[in-house]
């Protein structure tokens, strides 16, 4: 069963549905209209009884997902949502599959990518994948699931490193910290994920409801966090200073913050 989106890839497959983000040209950057389509993708294997694991995935070979599209112009952001697009929808169809999510990982996995990979439960990397932030650099931070929630994912101090830094990190670096399950070869990484997933449906899916909604429920106080500070990254936006990273970053320069 295929269903046609204009930037996602959706597939039904023996019980495994498997959504891939489909702009390999641009390293699968999220554009306005893109989070819907997702989150459309996500909520229509989690509510199909026929679906026993959800794969995440980029297309290509060079990334996963490098988060929104800088060629979006933050403040033209019209649609559903806080910010005017609906991460949090997203993120919250990933947080709430009756199912396990798998993110499927070749090459960047960073910003909201990275959000992505953090959120998904269970990660697969072959080892192209690079993991980290950026969004210091451009002006931008991800509240809630992308900050504290990782800091429960890989420890407090390596996710203050993680943002208060923006390095990249190998997909090895990334298993020891814990962000990533496995890493395997890039030919191999299909068959690996083919694997966990076959595991996964040999498992009684209602317990697995059951384990993941109580997974949930010790971190589920991030959800409201997450929206309170995105409504500060909200007015952050309209702020000299958010603006001058975004100019920096399309124009390849070092930005000058504090006007020296």
């Amino acid at each position: 069963m295929e269903t046609q989106y204009r930037d996602v890839l959706y597939e039904e497959r023996g019980g495994v549905a498997i959504v891939t983000m489909n702009r390999p040209d641009v390293l699968n950057a999220i554009r306005v209209g893109m989070y819907e389509e997702i989150t459309d993708a996500i909520q229509r294997a989690s509510w199909n009884r026929d679906i026993g694991v959800i794969v995440l995935t980029g297309a290509g070979e060079r990334a996963f997902c490098v988060g929104g599209d800088t060629s979006d112009k933050k403040s033209e952001r019209k649609g559903r949502g806080i910010m005017g697009v609906p991460i949090e929808q997203l993120h919250a169809a990933l947080r709430d599959a009756p199912k396990p999510v798998i993110a499927k990982v070749r090459g960047y996995a960073i910003g909201g990518g990275n959000v992505l990979a953090t959120i998904c439960d269970l990660t697969i990397a072959a080892e192209s994948a690079k993991f980290g932030q950026v969004g210091p650099r451009v002006g931008s931070v991800d509240t809630g699931w992308g900050t504290a929630y990782l800091s429960r994912v890989i420890g407090e101090k390596k996710a203050r490193e993680v943002w208060f830094l923006c390095r990249r990190y190998s997909a090895h670096e990334a298993a020891a910290l814990g962000l990533v399950n496995k890493v395997v070869p890039d030919a191999e990484l299909d068959a690996e994920v083919d694997r966990w997933c076959q595991e996964i449906l040999s498992l009684s899916p209602t317990a697995l409801a059951i384990a993941k909604a109580s997974f949930n429920a010790d971190s589920e106080s991030i959800r409201g966090i997450g929206a309170m500070g995105m409504n500060a990254v909200a007015l952050y936006y309209g702020t000299d200073e958010a603006k001058e990273a975004g100019r920096a970053f399309r124009e390849k320069r070092k930005p000058n913050f504090r006007g020296q």
